[in-house]
């Protein structure tokens, strides 16, 4: 691997799992991977640090009206790539083109607030919205926001970091102070260390640490946690990110046994959600029965589930005698249901698990390849912003994604025209109530996110947004 074959001095390595990812893709279309060196390489307004938190980036300061209907950035002094100045009416240009680019996206469709982009006086952009959007600053800090106009100069990109491209690794270093928008500092160069970055298969990646080849992996899920070292501490740590977000089935045919919204509640009900997580001895892991979690700030539905008190028993004799009742009115065929998984140790084990619960209700629940037409495939999605819209955009009839319910959309696009917070708030309760109820989705509970640390790494920290920018890692603490 080119980023790993000899190391740099003083050099933080850092693999990041993107099996075939290019790091440097062009468009709105992002790889785990690619998003890394675009947060690095270009700037938006705002910017998300190694906490999650949103940071100032092209925009040193911003203002929300009380209204919540106007967003006011002051942009810092600057220029493009080009040469050219960076200012409010070119901020303006740049930015709209990026937001048309990510239509039909479900990125796009948390943009859709947005009803105009005004450069003001001096170096000043107002951002109109036709609804109140709380998370607006959150979505504009992803990387799919960051911004370009002209091809990458001396200084590089707009972003804070410099790009060297390596074969198909790169090589990223922290600019200047100066060019980053900061006060310049004498000794700077002290205190920073270039980030050596390779995409490469979860195995290897591991498998690289292990060997102390990298010092630093990113982008673990729930397919290749049982790799991870659980040895000595001075092996490494592995970083369990607190991630929000979607982690279950969604159903992509609507014919034959899951057609009936009665046959797909069976499965939701019948699932005891714990024993499918309990093989990876994760602590703190949230099931969900739900589509918007109920611990959600802003959900109506607050602290409850669904079947909340009703033993695991009693659920899945009802959903075997609903199968049984399929099967009797179908000529006694067995049910046979297909899962469209990804390879991966933990994959494997969640099948076991899956196919053992749905095997007591008399459901024959088979894997096929990630590729292949299937009735069901797996949901696996850190949120952009924690509110229930950003849940319920995903199973937007526009993204074509699986089955969907132009009637719960149509409940979305109401509470975006509601005339204030409380009626806002019971339009999208009732289309989550309309999605659940709907069984087009079947939860288990949070997504599982993991990297693998070693202990004098700086620059790191366990988020919801599952994201760790690249600058922070290549700050050495004074």
């Amino acid at each position: 691997m080119a980023g790993c074959s000899g190391r740099g001095a003083g050099s933080l390595r850092v693999a990041v799992i993107d099996n075939g990812a290019d790091l440097f893709a062009a468009g709105n279309r992002l790889s785990p991977g690619a998003q890394l060196i675009r947060a690095a390489t270009r700037s938006g307004l705002v910017a998300l640090d190694e906490k999650g938190d949103v940071v100032p980036a092209l925009a040193d300061q911003w203002t929300v009206t009380d209204d919540g209907l106007s967003y006011i950035f002051r942009l810092r002094e600057g220029k493009w790539p080009d040469g050219r100045e960076m200012t409010a009416q070119s901020v303006r240009s740049t930015l709209g083109d990026a937001i048309r680019g990510l239509r039909g996206t479900s990125l796009g469709l948390d943009l859709a607030s947005i009803a105009q982009i005004r450069a003001m006086a001096g170096q000043v952009i107002e951002i109109r919205l036709s609804r109140p959007a709380p998370s607006l600053l959150q979505v504009l800090a992803q990387p799919e926001l960051a911004l370009q106009r002209g091809a990458p100069g001396k200084t590089g990109d707009t972003g804070p970091m410099l790009l060297e491209r390596r074969g198909i690794a790169a090589v990223l270093q922290l600019k200047r102070p100066a060019d980053r928008g900061l006060p310049e500092e004498a000794d700077w160069g002290r205190y920073v260390r270039p980030v050596e970055l390779t995409a490469t298969s979860p195995a290897r990646a591991i498998d690289l640490f292990g060997q102390d080849a990298v010092d630093v992996v990113l982008g673990g899920t729930l397919a290749w946690l049982p790799l991870a070292p659980s040895g000595p501490l001075s092996r490494g740590t592995v970083q369990l990110d607190p991630a929000v977000g979607l982690f279950g089935l969604q159903v992509r045919t609507g014919g034959g046994f899951l057609g009936e919204v009665r046959n797909r509640e069976a499965i939701a009900m019948a699932l005891d959600r714990a024993a499918l997580i309990a093989p990876f001895n994760i602590g703190g892991w949230a099931p969900a029965t739900r589509i918007v979690p109920p611990q959600l700030p802003g959900s109506r539905e607050a602290g409850t589930q669904r079947w909340a008190g009703q033993p695991i028993d009693a659920l899945r004799a009802a959903a075997a005698r609903r199968v049984a009742g399929w099967r009797a009115a179908h000529g006694g065929a067995p049910v046979r249901l297909t899962l469209a998984l990804g390879d991966g140790p933990g994959n494997r084990a969640l099948m076991r698990e899956l196919t053992s619960q749905l095997a007591g209700i008399g459901i024959v629940l088979e894997a096929v390849p990630e590729a292949a037409p299937a009735d069901l495939v797996p949901v696996d999605r850190v949120a952009r912003y924690a509110a229930p819209q950003w849940f319920l955009d995903q199973f937007n009839c526009a993204l074509r994604q699986g089955l969907c319910d132009p009637a719960a959309d149509a409940l979305v696009a109401e509470a975006a025209a509601a005339p204030d917070p409380a009626s806002r708030a019971a339009k999208l309760a009732a289309a989550d109530a309309h999605l659940t109820e709907a069984n087009l989705y079947i939860p288990f509970g949070s997504p599982i996110r993991f990297s693998l640390v070693r202990s004098n790494v700086t620059g790191f920290a366990p988020n919801a947004w599952a994201f760790h920018p690249l600058p922070p890692l290549a700050a050495i603490p004074k």
